[in-house]
């Protein structure tokens, strides 16, 4: 079935290893561009080699001293974030779903990111703890600290998994080799600077990468507009694909019970998406908290996803709006005959074919080396967060105790090369999947939304217990799985309200978001059952771990040097859901 048989109809992508190879792409590139190539990855190498001098202890390498500015911290937060997630999958959203699409940037993003700055960064960074783990090992128990640490130790695998495997399609589409090459290929690069380098060579290399993103995706945008007739041809023409007229305005059809926007009603949109699954990944997600952590004072981090959310505010300019041209362009883009074998392209192919089309060589070879940027920091940034939860809360903690500082250094760089290698793996998982924003956002729901009411509760209700903590991960979890394999025999999920038993029309991103308000739910309930008939942590235990609850060793308020005005974090933040208020009228 195409999925211009019904406005809002959202296909379920089938998991035939392969799916994706059905229909091949070949990028066109020369001397000039291999040439492009070959200096930037140069680069990358010897960022990671100069690092590596600066690197004498485990903190060094896993958090990278605590020392970097907030400039530095900041862009590398929103570049780690610039993986196959948001490069591919979001131009994927915006082929297949329209401007809906910018709710995961201005709902699904923005606030959260105003959030971890403005009230969780000074629980994480003055507490000084080295993961997000480790804070609920404080907070709650051990048996806790390990179920979150084994938990995301899985997600940042499978999450890196992702990365590699658009990597491998980017380096299938230049050179022709198998998937399976491509993808070893690829895991090699993000080895050497990783490894070499640590957090900080993965941060400086990732601050590049911004950039290099950048001026690889705005000709692509301007080159793509003005082939189509500006910003009002776009619109004009997108209207006449399977979208349809609705395609830009964000929330038509999002009425709860008769819904028909690509995504589902507002209750999935914001409470799923715009509140559990945003803060969930944007506030206990330890990829992006690492960045923080790293600063070098607590403004800093602060500061480090407050200065993030600026680029974030705008860059659907450059996911989105190549998604909607390719669309337009491309014949045939993410459609699937009624046995779901694909007929054209898929949904994740849509920047790259759009390079391959409108870019000279040269550009191209820019635009290729923001595209292998983009997914090597996506990856670097969860293979350095599973060695450093890895390393920490799980080695260091249950396994080898009391070691010299040395020996912990090489246990990290160990866990990079075996982290690398369990994304080989789970990188044949992401291939299953014809838009990889589908398979995050389920991800997510497993792991993130669970989390997220465990750190609410935990953060701001001092009677919490310790056991309340490790069964709400529980049945957040169990919650999750729940939702997910139950969702495809509940009509309500299928256009219309009417099920289809070959599951080819489930809204899956809709069933996503309930998944994880599912998961928040069951989390929050049982956390609070069991505080009723367990025994709560002393109050001089919970010190700087608990809204309102003061660590009295922590450093005076009033000692602490206070910013310029113009680097104020409430400033900062503020300034940030102004702008996403202005544009969320807009597109309306």
């Amino acid at each position: 079935m195409s999925l211009g048989r019904t406005v809002g109809c959202v296909h379920r992508e089938p998991r035939r290893r392969g799916r994706l190879s059905a229909v091949l792409l070949k990028l066109d590139v020369n001397f000039f561009d291999w040439t492009i190539l070959a200096i930037y990855f140069t680069l990358v190498v010897a960022i990671g080699v100069m690092a590596r001098r600066a690197i004498a202890t485990s903190e060094d390498f896993l958090l990278a001293g605590r020392s970097l500015p907030a400039w530095v911290t900041g862009i590398a937060f929103i570049s780690a974030n610039l993986g196959a997630i948001e490069i591919l999958g979001m131009a994927a959203n915006g082929a297949q779903y329209g401007m809906s699409t910018l709710h995961f940037y201005w709902i699904g993003a923005v606030p959260a990111m105003v959030f971890l700055g403005l009230v969780m960064m000074p629980f994480y960074y003055g507490s000084r703890v080295r993961t997000v783990p480790e804070f609920l090992l404080r907070r709650f128990n051990p048996a806790t600290h390990l179920f979150n640490a084994l938990s995301f130790a899985a997600a940042a695998v499978l999450t890196a998994g992702v990365n590699l495997f658009a990597l491998a399609l980017v380096i299938n589409a230049l050179i022709g080799w198998p998937i399976w090459v491509s993808i070893m290929i690829s895991a090699g690069f993000v080895l050497a600077y990783i490894t070499l380098g640590g957090l900080s060579g993965a941060i400086y290399n990732e601050v590049l990468q911004f950039f290099v993103i950048v001026a690889g995706l705005v000709p692509l945008v301007v080159i793509g507009l003005h082939s189509i007739g500006g910003y009002a041809g776009l619109k004009e023409k997108v209207t006449h694909t399977a979208l349809g007229a609705n395609s830009f305005h964000t929330w038509a059809g999002t009425a709860v019970g008769h819904w028909s926007n690509p995504l589902g009603d507002w209750i999935g949109i914001v409470m799923g998406l715009g509140f559990v699954l945003s803060f969930g990944y944007w506030t206990t997600n330890f990829a992006e908290v690492q960045r923080a952590l790293s600063a070098k004072d607590l403004n800093s981090a602060q500061r480090t996803p407050l200065i993030g959310s600026y680029p974030k505010i705008f860059i659907p300019a450059l996911t989105i709006i190549p998604g909607l041209i390719a669309l337009v362009l491309v014949p045939k883009l993410g459609q699937l005959d009624k046995a779901g074998n694909p007929t054209g392209l898929p949904y994740n192919d849509a920047i790259p074919v759009l390079m391959n089309k409108f870019l000279p060589n040269g550009a191209l070879g820019i635009a290729l080396a923001g595209l292998l940027a983009a997914f090597m920091a996506g990856m670097a940034a969860n293979i350095s967060s599973f060695n450093t939860v890895f390393t920490y809360d799980i080695w260091q903690t249950y396994l080898v105790k009391g070691r010299r500082d040395g020996y912990y250094l090489t246990v990290g760089r160990i866990v990079t090369v075996v982290g690398i290698l369990i994304g080989i793996g789970t990188a044949f998982i992401a291939s299953g999947y014809g838009n990889i924003m589908v398979y995050i956002q389920l991800l997510f729901s497993y792991f993130n939304a669970p989390l997220f009411a465990t750190f609410i509760v935990a953060m701001f209700w001092k009677r919490a217990t310790p056991w309340a903590g490790f069964w709400g991960l529980i049945a957040g979890t169990v919650g999750a799985a729940a939702m997910h394999f139950g969702g495809y025999h509940i009509a309500y999920f299928y256009p219309g309200g009417v099920f289809d038993p070959s599951h080819m029309t489930m809204n899956e991103q809709m069933l996503n978001f309930y998944g994880a308000l599912t998961a928040f739910v069951a989390d929050v309930v049982v956390t609070v059952a069991v505080t009723m008939v367990t025994t709560s942590k002393p109050e001089a235990e919970l010190a700087g771990l608990v809204w309102g609850v003061p660590d009295p060793n922590a450093p005076d308020p009033n000692t602490v040097p206070k910013p310029p005005w113009w680097a104020s974090p409430k400033l900062l933040g503020g300034t940030s859901l102004g702008i996403v208020l202005v544009l969320s009228f807009i597109f309306i």
